[in-house]
């Protein structure tokens, strides 16, 4: 019965769901006031922090704070950002909260070594004030970054049709933010077209961004009084100096989302769950495997939705767990457990659907992780293997094979003792008492028995 395992799994499916609503509930707790409370909480400057890859969590995490804070009637939203890049959709939902923003933001590519990169190139453009720390970088803003593809048409290198288009799409979207802000529309067209990438200082000379800033405060204190013209047609003077900073942190939830999202977590969760899952489906009871494995496959597969996955690199992973499962029950001389293992490698190679590094699985995580899964995989295959040939040492059948003697005539009837017990026995012919015998064959509390040697 494996009514246990099913409750087993249900109870921690039961606590995930608990503890996703105790996060939700924590989360709306912290949620910074309605605009009710303008009276208490406006004029703050709300700080939210961009670190790595731009995905649909950091997207959502973003928009929603940069509503509230517009709900709440701050003075200034500053996106503090050190990017490689991301998708294109959750950049796109990002620019699309500040436009839609009733309070200016600002874009601070900070601390000094941050960067600007893709998805954060065409986010700094879009803001209403553009700042950089020393020692930052921006630009290689390519949209085969973004979108993933990239495949040239020849051997010349010339860009295939989809190529050119979804370039074409990108330097008019960056050439139509830069315009809108004032901002240089060349550079952000070859920041596209040629991957350029530029030094703070550079940004500053070209007219990429507005100014460069050593901390948070100095910032603070050089846009003061600047005036800003929001989309929405009302034009702002900010008013950012000595005014308190909020910093809005992500959820424990939102933390755990946007770690998972990172393709290397994903991929060793993948793997952790097929591995899991194939120790459960080859030996029913174990629970633990089981277990982990369904909430590793579960986790991987949701933050899966959140990167470009190539399905044909899916569907070759899926296929080597298959065969390694199939393995068990139709021994092939390891033929399933070669195909399984090369199914896995090209699945894994295949399975990012990206060039942007910041959302490619990387080769020290890919490498050590599949050869791990393979030979705890392979092991486990050739142990069970093995484990079918060998003979049986406990109950019944461990009596065939061996030997005894005649604890009584058998004629064709009598008694042996084998391994200390004495047995009811039969044979062909007859057996004096004390001669030794071997079991041939159990049959109920019978053994057939036949003179050893």
């Amino acid at each position: 019965m494996y009514w246990k395992q099913w409750m087993a799994v249900f109870g921690c499916g039961f606590l995930l769901a608990v503890g996703g609503a105790f996060a939700e509930d924590t989360e709306t707790q912290q949620a910074p006031p309605s605009a009710s409370t303008q009276s208490t909480s406006s004029g703050r400057v709300v700080v939210i922090n961009i670190a790595g890859a731009i995905n649909p969590v950091s997207a959502d995490y973003t928009s929603k704070h940069i509503q509230a804070a517009s709900d709440e009637g701050a003075a200034l939203v500053v996106l503090q950002m050190d990017t490689p890049g991301g998708l294109d959709t959750a950049m796109r939902q990002i620019i699309k909260a500040i436009q839609a923003s009733d309070v200016p933001v600002a874009t601070y590519v900070a601390p000094s070594g941050s960067r600007a990169a893709s998805a954060g190139t065409f986010i700094t453009i879009a803001s209403h004030v553009a700042a950089m720390a020393p020692g930052t970088n921006i630009g290689a803003a390519h949209p085969v970054n973004l979108m993933g593809g990239g495949q040239q048409d020849d051997k010349q290198g010339k860009p295939s049709p989809m190529e050119e288009k979804v370039v074409n799409d990108a330097s008019a979207y960056i050439r139509s933010l830069a315009e809108k802000r004032g901002r240089n529309a060349y550079w952000a067209e070859k920041a596209v077209r040629q991957s350029q990438s530029i030094s703070a200082e550079e940004a500053k000379k070209l007219g990429v961004i507005d100014l460069v800033a050593g901390s948070l405060d100095a910032l603070l204190l050089a846009i003061d009084g600047r005036e800003v013209k929001l989309d929405n047609g009302r034009t702002v003077t900010l008013d950012t100096k000595n005014k308190p900073i909020v910093h809005r942190e992500m959820t424990p939830r939102e933390q755990i989302l946007d770690v998972i999202s990172n393709p290397n977590v994903a991929y060793i969760l993948m793997m952790i769950g097929m591995v899991g899952l194939y120790f459960e489906l080859s030996n029913p009871g174990l629970i633990l495997p089981g277990i982990l494995g369904g909430i590793s496959m579960i986790l991987a597969l949701y933050a899966m939705q959140t990167l470009p996955i190539n399905y044909a690199g899916l569907l070759l992973i899926l296929l080597g767990g298959i065969l390694f499962v199939v393995e068990l029950n139709v021994p092939t001389f390891g033929l399933l457990t070669a195909g399984g293992t090369v199914s896995l490698l090209l699945g894994s190679i295949m399975l990012i659907d990206s060039d942007d590094p910041a959302m490619q699985i990387s080769k020290t995580v890919l490498i050590p992780t599949f050869v791990v899964s393979v030979l705890v995989t392979a092991g486990a295959v050739w142990l069970a293997t093995r484990s079918a040939g060998l003979k049986a040492v406990s109950g019944q059948e461990a009596l065939v094979g061996e030997h005894g003697t005649a604890y009584s005539r058998l004629n064709p009837k009598g008694r042996v003792m084998v391994h200390g017990e004495v047995w009811q026995a039969v044979c062909d012919g007859t057996i004096n008492k004390g001669e030794p015998v071997v079991v041939e064959a159990l049959d109920g509390l019978t053994v057939r028995v036949k003179k050893s040697g």
